[in-house]
Order: structure tokens, then C-alpha cells, then sequence
């Protein structure tokens, strides 16, 4: 069945019908890149959703005051909300148990100089607990610590691209910036994962900020980093519980939506996740009906290969061969093809998703698509079986068939 003489056979009927034999091979290799292309972009638009996620941390709620639409307890709608002081203290007393740190943030555009260079940045008042929501990586020196926080320094934590643009090849450490007419020392250099926008704010204690806005006690928003061991569960019912906490101290009603908003990252990320998960079973069942079609249109083409060949296989017949040497070669030419289809097609796939990388990030949001290569190799595989047998049950049922009524055939 293995010998050259039988490969020989085999290649002189390949050869013999060009256009039958690409039709088989073309129908293998395109339901295999098809398989790979789906899997792959569905892989990258769940590293897209990482990518995001991955940059802060997602132990995370944001809150944000916002305006009442309904009066409750004697108060109007229409009434702004703000956050002071003593909410980051209630916070941090009343939720102890399930919370890591309360940051609040207060940001305001400032035009910052040192010497002959200046720009505008993005200047962030906060506590320290922000580095940890922020991942912020210090390159150099310390974040904002309780001291600075407690003692109202004016120390300043600017981004990477802050120190390029304004101190050039110079260290900026321990150097004195001009932060919107107010003087601060530079006591850290970070980085972040985000990109340019974040490497271009400047950090420093919010208390200072609030000093410098004629002592104010009034923050924009609060950062509550709570403890990991929660999980999606307790994240959602530390957010059901911080917003009655907060709608009963500030008296809003707690059928009012717009009083105060609260963004759960874990809740977020959730939903990506799953929308996610919905994607890769619908790709998953698309590639599977893609390797459906790819046995149907083999198995087709495979019936008529042997339907063609019913008077050859009489001839053998007549002349003393077997029904297994008949379905034996027959199946050696299937089993060529399709691997072969198969596996050129796979190769081709993982080779197209590979030179994506991130030029489809911009435009459709799909970042590195790749795909397992066990699973591309299963996949072929499984393939290649049903391709076979595609090929073996027609060439059984003729193998069967009488030489005489094959050649009358």
C-alpha cells in the first residue's frame, strides 16, 4: 500500500486532474483558515478587553457627585452634590472591613514652567492609595505618601514624558517646578502602562491642592481601592452599599439615579468578559460549521472521485486486486490531500494573524489575534479524519461492487 509504485499511481492521478484535486485541496484549506481567523480575532478582541483592564487596577469603584432630580427630606431637585473631607473619613471608618485605601482626586489643568521650558499638563490631587488604582511604576524616586498628605507639602510625582519635555536629558529629581504660579519640588519620576496621557499628569498631595484653592474641603471625585477577596460578589454589594450610605448622608432619594454615580471596574470587566465569552461560542460555532462545510465539500468531491473511477476500480477488480488495495489506495490519496490542504491552510492562517499584531487595534479594536496551536493542529486534525473517511465509505461501497458491473457501468 506504501510502495513507490503505489505513490507513483497516486501523483500520476493527481496530476491528471489538476482542477479536481485543487477543488478537494482548496475546500480543506479554506475551511481551516477560516477556523483559524475566527478563533484568532475572537482571541484578539478579548486581549483588546485586557489590555484596557490591565492598565489600573480593577478592585476599583469610582464615585461622582452629580445633580438630584428628585426632592427628598425638605431638599429640591436640581441640587449639586459634592464630596468633602469628611465623606474619604466616613468611608474609610464605616467600610473598613472590605476597603485597601479611599483616594480622592482632584484635577485641574495648570500651565507648568521650569527655567526657559513650559507646557500645559494635567495636575492630580490624591492621597497614596491612588498609585496602587493608577499601577503607577516610579522610576525614580517615591509616590505621595500620608506625611505629604497630612503635612500639606509641595512635592510634586510627574510622568515620564512631564521630565522629558521640561528637563530634557537633566535628572529632575530634587529640582523646584513652577506649577500653575505655585512652587513645587519634584520628588518622584513614574511611568504608566497607559500611554502618553497619563505620562504627561503631574501627582501631588490633595490637601495641598486644597490649600492652594483657599483651603477648601471639596473633592471632585473619590477612589475606593476595596480588597481582592471580595471577588465580583462582594464588589457589587459594596457598591450597593456605599451608594445608600452616601444617598442617606447627602439626602437623595434613593430612587434618584443621578445623585450619585458610582463605576465599578470589577462590574466592567465582568461584562467584557462575558461579552466576550458570547463572542468566542458564536465564533466557535461559525468554525465549526466553517469544518462542517469543509467535510461536506470533501466528502462531495471525494464521491464523485469514486463514482468517476468505477470502471477503473472494475478493471483492478478483473485483474486480481483486492477490495482492500482498491480502498486502500483510493483513502492514501485522501488522506494526502487533506493533510496536506489541511495543514497549509492552518499554516496560513497562524501566519496572517501573526503579522497583525496591532494595526487592526485602531479601526476594530483587536489587539495581537492569535490562536492556540494545539487547538489549530486538533482542529486540522479532526479535518483530516472526516476527510478520510469522506474518502473511505464511497471507495468501500465500490470496492464492493463487481467487476462486471463495474466495467458495464
Amino acid at each position: 500500500m506504501f510502495s513507490r509504485d503505489t505513490w507513483r499511481e497516486i501523483f500520476d492521478t493527481l496530476n491528471k486532474n489538476k482542477l479536481r484535486t485543487f477543488l478537494s485541496g482548496f475546500t480543506v484549506a479554506l475551511g481551516i483558515l477560516i477556523f483559524v481567523g475566527l478563533v484568532g480575532m475572537t482571541n484578539g478582541l478579548q486581549n483588546t478587553f485586557e489590555y484596557y483592564f490591565s492598565q489600573d487596577a480593577t478592585n476599583i469603584l469610582y464615585l461622582f457627585p452629580g445633580r438630584t432630580t428628585k426632592p427628598y427630606k425638605g431638599y429640591k431637585s436640581q441640587r449639586r452634590i459634592e464630596f468633602e473631607n469628611d465623606d474619604l473619613k466616613d468611608i474609610r471608618e464605616n467600610f473598613a472591613m472590605f476597603i485597601d485605601y479611599v483616594s480622592p482626586m482632584i484635577q485641574r489643568g495648570a500651565l507648568v514652567k521650569y527655567r526657559e521650558e513650559s507646557n500645559n499638563y494635567t495636575t492630580i490631587g490624591v492621597d497614596w492609595g491612588q498609585q496602587f488604582a493608577e499601577k503607577t511604576i516610579m522610576m525614580k524616586g517615591r509616590y505621595i505618601n500620608q506625611e505629604d498628605v497630612k503635612n500639606k507639602t509641595r512635592y510634586a510625582v510627574i510622568g515620564r514624558l512631564v521630565e522629558q519635555d521640561l528637563f530634557g536629558t537633566k535628572n529632575a529629581m530634587g529640582k523646584y517646578i513652577d506649577v500653575g504660579n505655585s512652587v513645587f519640588k519634584v520628588i518622584g519620576v513614574f511611568q504608566d502602562e497607559g500611554g502618553d496621557r497619563e505620562e504627561r499628569q503631574i501627582f501631588i498631595p490633595y490637601t495641598t491642592r486644597q490649600l492652594i484653592e483657599k483651603n477648601t474641603d471639596k473633592v471632585d471625585r473619590i477612589v475606593v481601592g476595596f480588597k481582592p477577596e471580595l471577588g465580583y460578589v462582594g464588589a457589587m454589594a459594596l457598591q450597593r452599599n456605599l451608594n445608600k450610605f452616601l444617598k442617606d448622608k447627602k439626602f437623595i432619594s434613593p430612587e434618584d439615579q443621578n445623585g450619585i454615580f458610582i463605576r465599578n471596574i470589577a462590574d466592567q470587566l465582568k461584562q467584557n468578559q462575558d461579552f466576550a465569552r458570547v463572542l468566542m461560542i458564536i465564533a466557535a460555532l461559525v468554525a465549526f460549521g466553517t469544518i462542517i462545510a469543509g467535510i461536506i465539500g470533501i466528502s462531495n468531491i471525494m464521491v464523485y472521485v469514486v463514482k468517476e473511477r468505477t470502471k477503473e476500480i472494475g478493471i483492478r477488480k478483473a485483474i486480481g486486486a483486492t477490495p482492500r488495495t482498491v480502498i486502500g489506495n483510493i483513502l492514501l490519496e485522501s488522506i494526502f490531500i487533506t493533510t496536506l490542504s489541511g495543514f497549509s491552510g492552518m499554516i496560513a492562517g497562524i501566519a496572517l494573524l501573526s503579522s497583525l499584531g496591532d494595526k487592526l487595534m485602531d479601526d476594530y479594536f483587536i489587539l495581537n489575534p492569535g490562536i492556540n496551536t494545539g487547538l489549530a493542529i486538533s482542529a486540522t486534525i479532526v479535518l483530516i479524519f472526516f476527510g478520510s473517511l469522506a474518502g473511505y465509505l464511497p471507495a468501500k461501497k465500490a470496492a464492493q461492487i463487481k467487476p462486471i458491473e463495474a466495467l458495464n457501468d
